[in-house]
């Protein structure tokens, strides 16, 4: 897990993981839960301006209550050398900011994999596997037990709840700071309100919020390799966020991150949404 990807993952739960599998699928429109509402959002994937691949978010929100499932695929010569491809899943509730209480993730390229589980409440981390295991070099900085109280996982972090009663496309939406945990890896993505933007796209037309990224390294990582270094220095990154009608959150619309090959950036190719208005009341069951 290398900085420079895991924090694209914390943008959008995908890039760095090497998430991916279904994301190939043709566009299918989302079966909202009973009272609440459901989108699935197909991205394109292109690093220094060729397509890498293909991504995918599926969330449904009920009440309170949501799930995300995330799913990316390396295609072209990109997927055939290095057969990247996974999907993540994360249950639980939000008000305004995500609550996890459960995730998962399984990442798999030509030559290894890795699985990692958490189990979580409210937040706070009870339990986290990872298999294999990480191998210890002896120069990561450790995750305080404090670091693992108040995180969200990488594919909660794509949620962003409306922060107050306010029109959904306010700037303040932007501002606010993802506090992520994989894991294995702590670290903050600050995000800052830029500019609104009117745009279109299959199945969405209307504003969105153009919001600038800082990483900010917490725990797990090596503080002396150059992706750390990099990212920690990196203010070319943002994400664009664009209001689920029928809930009170925000997706991504598109992400950009400068890495050390280029700018990768993650933009829908379509936007399907069913369902309506979510209820107080209603519980939304973690699959």
């Amino acid at each position: 897990m290398r900085a420079p990807l895991i924090s694209a993952a914390a943008l959008l739960g995908l890039a760095a993981l090497g998430l991916g599998s279904a994301a190939e699928a043709r566009p299918r429109a989302p079966k909202a839960p009973p009272g609440g509402a459901a989108v699935v959002v197909d991205y394109g994937v292109n690093l220094a301006g060729f397509p890498i691949g293909t991504a995918q978010i599926s969330g449904a929100f009920e009440g309170s209550r949501y799930r995300m499932d995330v799913s990316a695929q390396l295609t072209g010569l990109v997927g055939a050398v290095t057969g990247g491809q996974g999907s993540a899943r994360a249950a639980g509730s939000f008000s305004e900011k995500p609550l996890p209480n459960a995730f998962s993730i399984a990442t798999r390229t030509s030559n290894s994999g890795i699985a990692v589980r958490m189990a979580l409440a409210n937040g706070n981390v009870s339990r986290a596997e990872i298999t294999p295991p990480l191998v210890d070099m002896g120069d990561r900085v450790p995750v305080s037990a404090a670091a693992k109280r108040g995180i969200v996982d990488p594919a909660s972090a794509l949620l962003m709840p409306a922060q107050g009663r306010g029109d959904l496309a306010d700037p303040a939406n932007c501002n606010r700071t993802l506090p992520v945990f994989d894991g294995a890896t702590r670290f903050n993505v600050v995000l800052s309100y830029a500019e609104t933007r009117q745009i279109e796209k299959p199945g969405y037309s209307g504003p969105v919020l153009v919001c600038n990224a800082r990483y900010v390294a917490i725990g797990g990582h090596r503080p002396d390799r150059p992706g750390v270094k990099f990212m920690e220095d990196n203010t070319d990154m943002s994400v664009w966020l664009a209001p689920v009608e029928g809930a009170r959150v925000l997706l991504p619309m598109r992400i950009s991150v400068r890495t050390t090959l280029g700018t990768n950036i993650i933009e829908a190719t379509r936007w399907s949404r069913s369902g309506g208005a979510p209820t107080a009341q209603a519980s939304l069951a973690a699959h």
